[in-house]
């Protein structure tokens, strides 16, 4: 029975150093920049005008050239009815600041309804440079002053297509940079004039009544066209109209049913064959209640007493939250990736027979285990939340180091119940005596196990209580993670105090010892699932370290079971050999970054990204999000039965449903922020998507009646 104590000693040192070692991973990624970005679509060019040199008072401008292939287009800083602006992310030295994008005029694109603001063939987007006391000439009398600049921008045609790039430049600060001085001076004449009349907006019921005055006298009469620069305001897409009032051009424009923002002053853009200026008229009146975008996949704002309510669905209330929280948890223990503890739990209670008194303190004793490490864990959780970290449920599994320790811990642990390996010689007499008389250490430590490998589920009923919890002030959020662990726990408390129950358990006997080397199997088979996960993450590379570690891991136990000489010397080389497997699979580890893939199992399928569904939106397509994760067993059980079915696919394509999937398997701030604007923190979830619609969350145990019920209200 001692080397059973110990069993459940081994995990809580484990998992100490997995918690400390989780949130420490960096992703690294390396380019050689330069000051051209050329892809299928694009081709981008960071350029410099300097005609006099450099200094505070000299003209100075940088911009990025986007030459778009012949169909494609990017956007302005309003995209209009769906797309991104262009982003630019300056790195200047000291004493040489950047400032806003100086916007051309955009052109408008039409796609069935929609109306799209942005730019076909080459554009220049400049912006201004300025100097501050702290620069000096004299710094770069012997250098180049060096420009870099990361940019992300949007190109469209049938489909859309997310596309970034770093630049670097270099600029003598004492020569004359002017050689792309007709790319700067067509882009400054492209540029709406400031215009120098007065002009107001009032709001009337679902509509914006602009008023702009002092326009030229020879505008009087025409038609001019409107451009707001705030984005999601007006319906970009409905009728609208315009007239003159004397010398005052007036036009009466529709509210967006989407609108997000009530701004107080509302820049436009009006332009003409004669040119182009730009006003910033106030708003006056009350705006009409914001609703949320139902396109939109932004996180909304979270008041203290209510989490956002899933798109369409009822708002979660703190009690609502418990409720959820505690039906999750009972639910968890029916999730396969907890399946090997449960074995050890039951193994647990068989064993102590009809000892009355022992089952209870060990039922106690186990459910403390699993509500504290509940607490503690969404304690780190909500604590790293509230610094900023972009993490959620089961980020521990993000972290490959973290699932390589997990895989040498149920190595040894499968070592152990299969009788490979018996670590009572290894303890002093007082420390097994002291296990032997306190067996419900044992139980909570089995307890602390369970959370460990439970964690990665998402059960039914918990995704939204979770991501209610961490929303929430601190006492409420602990609140709910212990009712999670209160639910995951009442099955083992039942057992131990009821006698009925207790009398379902088999006697203690000699089939015990055959059944705890059974035990070992699920120990084994867990170690594949992170294996195969590890693989995910890293690499072929790490994942053959990581097994020769587990070798190495695994020559170590046995020798500890050896005696004398043989004992030594085996133990001496394998203690060399989990030196340097253990240094091996490291650095292979924090060198194997793999990007996620899109699973080719099912044809079909497109990586997510942010904007990634509005685009697709736009075109007037559905779209269909699974969000999951290799570490997440219901998502791959999902994948297997329901995303593999064929009726199931036979609908998608009927309708025409782009298919997205959003791998976490490792840390992606993205994907974090696309969960928690659904109140979620974990995997799996599901939203189909159809234009002009709010988004529609599916069940995270996703069947085959339920998604194809739900395709089904999509036209054919």
């Amino acid at each position: 029975m001692t080397h059973r104590s110990l069993l459940h000693a081994i995990p809580a040192i484990a998992l100490g150093f997995c918690a400390t070692i989780a949130q420490a991973q960096l992703f690294k990624s390396a380019a050689d920049t330069s000051s051209v970005v050329t892809t299928e679509r694009t081709r981008a060019e960071l350029l410099a005008h300097a005609p006099d040199g450099l200094g505070p008072d000299k003209q100075v401008w940088l911009g990025l050239r986007l030459t778009h292939q012949r169909g494609w287009k990017s956007y302005w800083l309003n995209p209009g009815d769906a797309g991104l602006p262009t982003r630019l992310e300056w790195s200047l030295p000291r004493g040489v600041t950047a400032g806003e994008i100086r916007w051309p005029v955009p052109s408008k694109f039409l796609l069935g309804p929609l109306v799209n603001y942005g730019y076909a063939g080459s554009v220049l987007l400049p912006a201004p440079v300025s100097f501050s006391p702290e620069f000096s000439l004299d710094d770069y009398a012997r250098s180049d002053l060096e420009v870099k600049l990361k940019a992300q921008w949007l190109v469209c045609s049938d489909v859309c297509i997310p596309e970034e790039g770093e630049f670097s430049l270099r600029i003598a600060a004492r020569s004359s940079h002017a050689s792309n001085a007709g790319a700067f001076e067509a882009s400054r004449a492209a540029q709406p004039r400031e215009h120098t009349g007065s002009s107001r907006i009032d709001i009337d019921s679902t509509s914006l009544v602009v008023r702009v005055t002092g326009l030229a006298a020879s505008l009087v009469g025409q038609k001019l066209d409107f451009f707001p620069e705030t984005a999601g305001v007006i319906d970009a897409s409905a009728p609208w109209s315009q007239k003159w009032d004397g010398g005052d051009w007036t036009a009466r424009v529709p509210l967006s049913p989407q609108r997000l923002e009530s701004p107080q002053t509302l820049p436009i853009v009006l332009t003409s064959p004669q040119g182009a200026w730009r006003t910033e008229p106030r708003v006056s009146g009350v705006w009409p209640a914001v609703t949320p975008n139902a396109g939109s996949t932004a996180a909304p704002a979270l008041g203290e007493a209510e989490v956002a309510p899933q798109p369409g669905g009822p708002r979660l209330t703190f009690g609502l939250a418990l409720l959820g929280a505690f039906l999750g948890g009972l639910i968890l223990n029916l999730m396969p990736c907890v399946f090997p503890v449960l074995a050890i739990k039951v193994f647990g209670f068989a064993r102590h027979g009809q000892d009355a008194t022992g089952r209870r303190f060990d039922g106690v004793a186990y459910a403390a285990g699993v509500i504290l490490s509940f607490v503690a864990l969404g304690g780190l959780l909500v604590a790293l939340r509230a610094a900023g970290e972009q993490v959620g449920w089961g980020f521990q599994l993000q972290s490959p180091p973290t699932v390589a320790a997990l895989a040498v811990l149920f190595t040894i642990i499968g070592l152990n119940l299969a009788g490979v390996v018996t670590f009572g010689r290894l303890l002093p007499a007082s420390w097994l005596a002291y296990q032997a008389r306190h067996r419900s250490v044992n139980a909570f430590l089995s307890g602390v196990l369970a959370v460990a490998v439970a964690s990665p589920c998402t059960a039914p009923f918990m995704g939204a209580a979770l991501g209610f919890a961490v929303a929430m002030p601190t006492p409420q959020a602990l609140a709910t993670f212990a009712a999670l662990g209160f639910g995951m726990a009442m099955p083992y408390l039942v057992a131990s105090w009821t006698p009925a129950a207790a009398r379902l358990l088999p006697r203690p006997g000699a089939w015990m010892d055959t059944f705890q080397r059974l035990l070992a199997f699920p120990m084994f088979a867990t170690v594949v699932w992170l294996l195969w996960v590890l693989g995910k993450q890293t690499g072929v590379d790490a994942l053959i370290a990581t097994l020769a570690l587990l070798v190495a891991t695994s020559l170590l136990a046995w020798a500890a079971s050896l005696r004398g000489t043989a004992r030594a010397s085996v133990g001496l080389l394998a203690v060399a050999a989990l030196a340097s497997t253990a240094t091996l699979a490291f650095r292979e580890i924090q060198a194997g970054v793999v990007v996620p893939q899109v699973d080719a199992q099912v044809a079909g399928w497109e990586a997510w990204n942010a904007g990634k569904v509005d685009s697709i939106l736009a075109t007037g397509r559905p779209v269909f999000v699974d969000f999951t994760a290799a570490w997440c067993v219901t998502c791959q059980y999902n994948k297997k039965m329901t995303l593999s079915d064929p009726a199931v696919l036979a609908s998608f394509q009927a309708r025409n449903v782009a298919l997205l999937r959003a791998d976490w398997t490792r840390r992606d701030a993205s994907i974090t922020a696309a969960l928690a604007s659904f109140g979620r923190t974990g995997v799996p979830l599901y939203v189909l998507y159809s234009p002009g619609k709010p988004p529609q969350v599916l069940s995270e145990l996703l069947t085959s009646a339920e998604l194809t019920s739900a395709l089904s209200g999509l036209p054919q």
